[in-house]
């Protein structure tokens, strides 16, 4: 019997592609419109029903149409999504791509570069090289005598007198950033020197996870008491504390946005000797705005800083980075597999992409960065930053004017706690849980000042005074009940 002729391959038979994008995004459309709202309804059970019935034998014994399965598939998963680019889903840090980027996406699956060799990622490589050294000078300002990062690997050299250059890795997210940011510090000080980790109470859950995979101590937990790091408490950990130490910031908290007083806390490790690691992953975009880019001074000042361009950038995810103020300090990441970057090969020239990343087979995630940052701008990232954050402000204005619900702080980010006023902690869950299943809003929760809050994160630019509205009185008619 004759085998089943191989399907085309999207690279190099695009002709193939173009009615599979036509019937996806048809399928997208079908499904937002048979989801309805911002989420779909009925809970987790629900969902799972519809989506087994969409996807029936995972495993076939033979295949089905292709167009059909692509078809069904995509639109029950569209049909089930949590869709970020709908103005009523605002749980969490998690943004509506942008168009652009999407299709950047698309093309970066195409070509399907692999970044872990320079023969296999030619033009990628070269790209993220030039994207990284951009956005490492943007988190790193330098003098006009550097001319770029220094690019560690095997054959690699450095001058003692050569002034320290930025640099950056491309990341999954804040989570590995951060775990690349206490093996770099780990690293730097070599056996017998463990380094312990200082965060604020308001540091990402990621700092703990990583120290317990690196072996490290468990993090030294200083109060954040007013929703930041405490600069007394923190002096007086690191005074009583010995050895290697690297103090965690947070630019942008998960819970309420707030930024910690950086320019203190640089202070405190220059007078205690400690490293400072500072957690941008969600205010670091503010870099790229004129009004609100000095809510980051001292983030400079930081040996290696965490930035997501999947929340404050609308990429599809991943776009992470680990920006370092030294590019030696990346050396320590150095790897060498023959069949990848062969010290000869190093030597004649042919990049060393290894030393790049704790992965080795990952995606060109810098081409989707490099076409956003090219085509928008500084001024136009700029402006969604500004934009979001109005809208946060102008949502708490809300609140404030609304008798029957109550406001924990003006917002520092686009991050908004708010409760009906008077209500339990329970009625806060069971609001938020009751809109969620009935598919009419998506909102977080966070605890702060002992009490569970309704969390809105505003992502959406595209977000109206009208939605914010729409989102209050949802969250009012579910208390009334």
């Amino acid at each position: 019997m004759r085998a089943d002729p191989a399907p085309p391959f999207a690279s190099t038979d695009t002709d193939a592609l173009r009615p599979l994008l036509d019937t996806v995004l048809d399928a997208l459309r079908a499904g937002a419109t048979a989801r309805g709202g911002p989420i779909p309804s009925g809970g987790p059970d629900a969902v799972t029903a519809r989506l087994r019935e969409a996807l029936g034998d995972p495993l076939p014994t033979h295949g089905t149409d292709p167009t059909e399965t692509l078809r069904t598939l995509t639109r029950a998963l569209a049909e089930g999504a949590a869709d970020p680019a709908h103005p009523l889903c605002a749980a969490h840090l998690h943004t509506p791509p942008l168009g652009l980027a999407a299709a950047a996406d698309l093309a970066a699956s195409v070509l399907n570069p692999s970044m872990d060799s320079w023969d296999q990622a030619p033009a990628a490589s070269a790209l993220e090289a030039l994207v990284t050294e951009a956005l490492s000078a943007a988190v790193y300002p330098t003098g006009p005598d550097a001319t770029g990062p220094d690019r560690t690997g095997p054959g690699a050299t450095h001058t003692a007198s050569r002034p320290p250059r930025p640099d950056a890795l491309v990341t999954t997210g804040g989570t590995e950033s951060n775990q690349l940011a206490l093996l770099l510090a780990r690293e730097r000080h070599g056996p017998g020197h463990s380094v312990q980790t200082v965060v604020g109470a308001n540091a990402h859950h990621s700092f703990h996870r990583a120290a317990w995979l690196l072996g490290l101590p468990e993090p030294v937990t200083v109060p954040t008491p007013n929703g930041t790091l405490d600069p007394v408490a923190l002096d007086e950990a690191l005074t009583d504390l010995h050895g290697p130490l690297l103090v965690a910031a947070t630019a942008g908290t998960t819970d309420t946005g707030r930024i910690d007083p950086l320019p203190q806390i640089a202070d405190l490790c220059d007078a205690h000797g400690a490293e400072l690691h500072v957690d941008a992953a969600y205010g670091g975009p503010l870099l790229f705005s004129d009004t609100r880019h000095p809510l980051l001074a001292g983030l400079d000042r930081a040996r290696t800083v965490t930035l997501d361009l999947h929340k404050l950038g609308w990429q599809p995810a991943a776009a992470g980075l680990l920006a370092v103020r030294d590019g030696r300090d990346l050396a320590a990441l150095s790897h060498t597999a023959d069949y990848l970057n062969a010290a000869d090969d190093t030597e004649a020239g042919l990049p060393d992409l290894l030393g790049r990343s704790l992965r080795t087979t990952r995606r060109p995630d810098i081409l989707k960065i490099a076409v956003t940052l090219r085509a928008l701008g500084r001024n136009g990232m700029g402006a969604l930053v500004d934009r979001v954050c109005d809208l946060a402000q102008q949502l708490a204005d809300l609140v404030e004017k609304t008798p029957d619900l109550e406001l924990y702080e003006r917002p520092a980010l686009t991050t908004v706690l708010f409760r009906p006023a008077g209500a339990d902690d329970t009625t806060v869950a069971t609001v938020r849980r009751t809109l969620l299943t009935e598919g009419r809003a998506v909102l977080g929760r966070a605890h702060a000042d002992g009490r569970l809050w309704l969390k809105a994160t505003l992502l959406n630019p595209h977000a109206t005074p009208g939605d914010l509205q729409d989102i209050l009185d949802l969250v009012e008619g579910s208390t009334d009940r």
